[in-house]
């Protein structure tokens, strides 16, 4: 499942153009996904589309009429220049599945239907979507049009690999409806992040007493993931080193670094150091680990009482707070629950923090394994924010209020 739009999306307006591949089939479940994220969906459905998904599902789903190709010089719709009205209504335009004839069309800047026209008559970012047999999407002339479309400003969307219709195996699957919804989420997105690379940390750590106990905490990432698909959506590269935990959300468009430990996750974290911008830590790492792991389990019986010495972990923030470079930005989080703003800002000094986010655990609606949080954000200066909904929402306005203060460095 993905990390909900919420209200990011409501009312934002959407042209998706659906052309004539198999993958079709899938833009019902598209369009349901993007109406139920708040967003108003038009349709554009080529000839050819016709023949692998029904007008009436896409109109349906939409609760608007689908537009045709024949509709940009009709009787009955031409005087409304509906190429025209849709380019400038739309916030973006998708064409998902974009097959080999429509990459070419749109290449060659033809018009001779209305997914040409209004490609041509839009000035909002535009996504594309190839989706085709192998050999296709791989000839020089294929690649040529996609190039040329991306060298225009569309955004082109890598197919994925896998079974295709045709009976073979390889490149040009479109992806699934979830991650093409994620790709319109961006191109909803203001950009000011573009070409950052943001490091995330999110999820527990295990610290193992045996091969099948260990030390562990209620995080499910979700917050940290939030933060993540936040950055992603403006525009930024991602890499999140991600704790033991069923990930609650799509991870689509994330370089993933998987890590147990907190050793674990303070190799991946300081050797991805040198790669980061900005460093968000979120996740909720053990304190502790046992100073001795057993190595076969440890059984109960004739054991009223087990004594278990414990070691600090590293503290990574810290580590990560005395290397950081003058041009990278370290945001951490801290979960408490009593002085927060005390506790905060001494965590804010002491490990070279340039904003912290804190939440009260114990309150209702916030901390772990919760859909909702309440936190404050505290800068150097001493100023605080607080931030309470959604955590998607909350990640949203986080990112709004870095960027307010400056705090994106430079690319």
């Amino acid at each position: 499942m993905a990390l909900t739009a919420a209200g990011f999306c409501e009312g934002r307006r959407v042209l998706l153009c659906v052309t004539g591949g198999i993958a079709a089939y899938k833009t019902p479940e598209l369009v349901r996904r993007l109406v139920k994220a708040g967003c108003e969906v038009e349709v554009i459905l080529t000839r050819a589309a016709e023949k692998f998904v029904a007008p009436l599902a896409l109109s349906t789903l939409s609760g608007r009429r689908v537009w045709r190709e024949e509709d940009l010089l009709s009787e009955e719709h031409g005087f409304e220049i509906p190429h025209i009205r849709l380019a400038e209504w739309a916030e973006t335009v998708a064409v998902a599945p974009c097959t080999a004839n429509t990459a070419a069309v749109l290449a060659q800047g033809r018009a001779d239907g209305l997914t040409g026209a209004v490609f041509l008559a839009a000035r909002v970012p535009v996504v594309i979507f190839p989706a085709m047999n192998t050999h296709m999407l791989e000839h020089p002339a294929t690649q040529e049009n996609l190039k040329t479309l991306a060298g225009r400003g569309a955004r082109i969307v890598e197919p994925a690999a896998g079974a295709l219709a045709c009976g073979e195996a390889g490149r040009g699957r479109m992806p699934e409806p979830e991650e093409i919804a994620e790709e319109i989420f961006r191109a909803l997105t203001p950009q000011d992040m573009e070409g950052l690379h943001v490091l995330v940390t999110a999820g527990p750590t295990r610290e193992y007493l045996d091969p099948v106990r260990f030390i562990s905490n209620p995080s499910t990432g979700r917050m940290g993931l939030a933060m993540a698909r936040g950055a992603w959506r403006r525009g930024a590269e991602v890499r999140v080193v991600l704790g033991p935990v069923d990930p609650p959300c799509s991870l689509y468009g994330f370089e993933v670094l998987p890590a147990v430990s907190a050793l674990e996750m303070r190799d991946a974290v300081m050797s991805s150091l040198p790669w980061a911008q900005i460093i968000v830590k979120a996740a909720a790492v053990g304190d502790y680990r046992a100073k001795k792991r057993a190595e076969r389990k440890v059984k109960r019986e004739g054991r009223e009482e087990v004594s278990i010495e414990l070691v600090q972990n590293p503290d990574i923030a810290a580590e990560v707070g005395r290397a950081k470079r003058p041009d990278q930005i370290l945001i951490g989080f801290a979960a408490e629950t009593d002085d927060l703003l005390r506790n905060a800002r001494s965590k804010l000094e002491r490990k070279g923090l340039d904003a912290i986010l804190v939440n009260d655990v114990l309150a209702s609606g916030s901390g772990f394994a919760s859909e909702t949080n309440t936190l404050r954000l505290i800068g150097r200066s001493g100023e605080d924010e607080s931030f309470s909904g959604l955590k998607e929402d909350v990640a949203r306005s986080v990112w709004d209020s870095l960027a307010g203060r400056g705090l994106f460095p430079r690319c």
